[in-house]
């Protein structure tokens, strides 16, 4: 069999969903709708967190970190993809491979230590209001955030270059629409247990770790509404967090049944579709589901749409 390393291969093609050719237009607009969404909720969240003087607090400091890497996230799984479908290529060269493997797995694992310590703020909010400003200072609160960065970046930097060095079995097709590190995988002929117990640990700690921590914090949150005298008010409360942990329970379930799932299962079509899920649907979703049905946001986007006279139409809608 005819081994190659990386730096031989010049060029990889993606299969992506060239198995469904009936909707593969349908997964095409689909995608772009969700990439266009993603853009244009984050950067609306971003642009007015750092307007607004109001929304210069620790939950929107977090908040626009998340919506930063989700536009990063979004663009270095989807756009590639589009642009493939479009000019028909379905190719990528060796260096695009294996940047857009770094950050793939750079932006999710820092969203996975992000998302976590987004829930601790809420419930220290929450829980202990009087000690709140204390706890969460704006120098912890920066430090949170470098550090969920630095972890993300770092455990995505071990997993990239443990996988490079590795030789290839001269096959450069990829069963996925991006250079997804388990689908790259596939192509590997030596040994990969080294690979995969490095992935084992690093995916042990920045998945159910952090969504226990996430599931800890809500449990005291829940407690909490329940003191809430006001039914509206709980309601409303139990309405948020809901909300809050359909998207927890999207991404890092999605993320669980792919990272953690016995090496003997082979579901590559499913992954496919579940990547469609944690790397387009819930970047999609955050922006929505965090900040954008917010009061403190709809009041701040008001004001900022008030001082151009041409978006009147816009504030009518927001009423």
């Amino acid at each position: 069999m005819f081994l190659a390393n990386w730096t031989s291969v010049k060029v990889f093609f993606f299969l992506g969903f060239s198995q469904y050719p009936k909707v593969q237009v349908i997964i095409f607009v689909v995608c772009l709708l969700m990439y266009l969404i993603t853009l244009l909720g984050n950067v609306i969240l971003i642009s007015i967190t750092i307007l607004d003087s109001h929304l210069h607090t620790p939950m929107y400091l977090f908040l626009s970190n998340l919506s930063f890497l989700d536009i990063w996230y979004t663009s270095s799984a989807l756009t590639p993809m589009l642009a493939n479908f479009v000019s028909g290529r379905n190719t990528i060269s060796f260096s695009g491979c294996a940047t857009q493997m770094y950050l793939s797995l750079a932006m999710g694992s820092t969203e996975c230590v992000l998302l976590s310590m987004m829930a601790y703020d809420r419930y220290v909010a929450i829980c202990n209001p009087l000690r709140y400003p204390v706890i969460m200072n704006r120098r912890t609160c920066v430090q949170i955030a470098a550090g969920s960065w630095m972890t993300g970046c770092l455990t995505a930097l071990v997993e990239t270059m443990s996988v490079l060095p590795l030789s290839l079995c001269g096959n450069s097709i990829i069963n996925h629409f991006t250079c997804e590190i388990l689908a790259v995988l596939k192509l590997v002929c030596v040994d990969t247990s080294l690979v995969q117990l490095i992935m084992l640990v690093i995916s042990v700690l920045l998945l159910p770790l952090p969504m226990l921590l996430i599931c800890i914090s809500y449990a005291f949150i829940l407690t909490s509404i329940l003191r809430i005298s006001s039914v509206e008010g709980r309601s409303k409360a139990f309405s948020t967090c809901t909300a809050h942990l359909m998207v927890v329970v999207l991404f890092y379930g999605t993320a669980l049944s792919m990272y953690l799932k016995p090496s003997a299962v082979d579901s590559q079509e499913i992954d496919k579709f579940m990547a469609l899920v944690y790397a387009g649907l819930t970047p999609m979703l955050n922006p929505i589901i965090y900040s954008l049905r917010n009061k403190e946001v709809k009041v701040s986007l008001k004001k900022l749409l008030i001082r151009n006279p041409f978006n009147t139409a816009c504030i009518s809608t927001l009423k």
